[in-house]
């Protein structure tokens, strides 16, 4: 059984604990969408300040809404528009300080003012995204994007 927990460490060491979390979590399940539903309710209850956590995967060309926490999404995003569809274009993460100042941002929450897109690549194919949103702005930096693509690598190894 999973137990909630206070991470008191510094942030690299909450990040250390939160990917042994997700290993363990995730150990001997195979079934993706089950994976990656936990995944998302990790990352939901380990970060502040978001208010939508998920994922969307790469189907017939085009990103469909998966597994997240938060508010309704939208459901189809088209491979480079948005912030999602540019981090599976550009095969890069993508941290946006303003969301508002990037061109062809896709608006699904109102409240959402910064974002981080990792994108997951197995088997060099786009498997789909980490999408993280926050309300408020500048709410991701360099650490942030170190260590969820580390989240990301342990990821894949349970998809």
């Amino acid at each position: 059984m999973f137990e909630a927990m206070t991470y008191n460490g510094t942030r690299e060491e909450n990040y250390d604990l939160l990917i042994k979390q997700l290993d363990a979590l995730l150990e001997g399940e195979t079934d993706q969408t089950a994976n990656l539903a936990n995944a998302s309710a990790l990352l939901n209850q380990f970060l502040d300040q978001v208010n939508w956590v998920g994922f969307y995967l790469m189907k017939n060309g085009e990103l469909v809404l998966g597994p997240f926490q938060g508010m309704p999404a939208c459901v189809r995003i088209t491979d480079g528009k948005g912030v999602c569809g540019t981090a599976t274009a550009e095969r890069k993460t993508m941290l946006v300080d303003d969301v508002h100042q990037f061109p062809g941002h896709i608006a699904c929450d109102a409240q959402s003012q910064s974002e981080i897109v990792v994108p997951i690549i197995i088997y060099n194919q786009t498997f789909g995204v980490l999408d993280i949103d926050s309300p408020i702005k500048n709410r991701f930096d360099e650490t942030d994007q170190k260590y969820l693509e580390t989240f990301v690598e342990t990821l894949k190894k349970h998809l």
